[in-house]
């Protein structure tokens, strides 16, 4: 495992906001990663209020312009992002060493150029890296690390390099804090729920409920594993979906509980806490991997149906026994069948086994730091 030690760097990193907060969610985990790796972080995003509910103290005061500081924390300076102002002009700031466009985000020609100016010949290259989304599909393992030439325009000359998070040695690896199976291994369950006015005492599964709207979800309601469940419900999509499906729980002892947002860290508690969690996206996947339970990936659907093929490819990397991966595939509308009856035993094993093969690869910021330097 890498755990060599790197010199403090300058980052910037980019966010686009589409929806949901799940971008944010994963560059607010990376910027994390890299500080408590002694690094210095200017994360810029066009929508940084969430951060208040993910991110307690990150932020502080109102975002008055890209030029106005807002807050620091351990490291991390977040900063607003004029993104739907093209002619905004770049702030002045000291140089970034690694400058990072998560998801394949633009930035402007000119504030690139201003971040990150031409160094001279004989000082250490400054980077600049699209951090792509996630996927289990073939084509990461190829494109992972591959360098992209820019041939024209103001910024010809320079190069933008690819890293992919993955699930294989072949790629970037899952963002995982130092300390964290540590922290799962110590975690008591009772009384975390007992803390949060959540039920602790008896033996009827928790399910965390962090979907979109999926369609079977009444169906999933009256699964006899889950008749008298407690649903821990996440506010706004989940709880709405869990609304309208609520009537299929007639007549069962199910129980509802409704959340509120939720730091990152309470969220990774809420997930070790479940015996099932039901989670969407891509930021919360990576959590369930690492709670070790078992889960289901409501995946985000594209209207080309691409997202059944990276649907099948995780599938796959995950080993998922026959039931698991018939689940999914109902679950994601990919193919029109009754759900299979849940199996908490048998996919949290399947879980375990799949947290097991990822404990032994590097983590992502861990292989970032380390391109880093290799490419400096």
């Amino acid at each position: 495992m890498n755990c060599q030690h790197h010199p403090a760097l300058n980052w910037d990193i980019f966010c686009h906001v589409i929806d949901n907060w799940g971008d944010l969610g994963v560059c607010w985990r990376l910027a994390s990663n890299l500080a408590a790796r002694g690094q210095r972080v200017r994360l810029w995003t066009d929508q940084p209020e969430p951060l208040d509910w993910m991110a307690p103290g990150a932020r502080s005061g109102a975002l008055a312009s890209a030029d106005a500081a807002a807050g620091a924390l351990a490291g991390i300076e977040i900063r607003h992002w004029p993104r739907s102002d093209p002619a905004a002009p770049p702030p002045a700031l000291p140089a970034s060493d690694v400058l990072i466009a998560a998801f394949g985000c633009e930035i402007a020609s000119a504030w690139v150029a201003a971040l990150q100016p031409e160094a001279t010949t004989d000082a250490p290259r400054r980077l600049w890296l699209n951090l792509e989304y996630l996927s289990a599909e073939a084509y990461v393992e190829r494109c992972h690390r591959l360098a992209s030439p820019v041939m024209s325009g103001p910024l010809a000359g320079r190069t933008e390099w690819f890293f992919y998070p993955g699930f294989t040695p072949a790629t970037g690896g899952l963002l995982r804090e130092p300390g964290l199976m540590a922290q799962r291994a110590a975690f008591e369950r009772g009384a975390w729920l007992r803390s949060q006015g959540l039920p602790a005492e008896g033996d009827a599964p928790r399910v965390t409920l962090f979907c979109y709207e999926p369609a079977r979800l009444p169906e999933l309601l009256r699964d006899p594993a889950l008749h008298a469940a407690h649903w821990l419900v996440a506010p706004g999509r989940p709880a709405a979906a869990l609304e309208l499906a609520w009537p299929a729980a007639a007549g069962l002892q199910a129980q509802r509980h409704a959340l509120p947002h939720v730091a990152q860290p309470e969220f990774d508690r809420l997930l070790w806490a479940s015996d099932l969690n039901l989670v969407r996206g891509e930021d919360s996947l990576v959590r369930a991997l690492w709670a070790g339970q078992a889960f289901i990936w409501h995946i985000y659907p594209q209207h080309d149906d691409a997202h059944h093929l990276k649907l099948e490819a995780f599938l796959d990397w995950l080993e998922a026994p026959a039931s698991l991966r018939a689940f999914h595939r109902v679950w994601n509308g990919v193919i029109d069948a009754p759900l299979p009856p849940i199996d908490l035993a048998g996919w949290q094993a399947c879980a375990l086994a799949a947290r097991d093969r990822l404990l032994r690869q590097d983590d992502l910021a861990s292989q970032l730091l380390g391109f880093v330097a290799e490419k400096r």
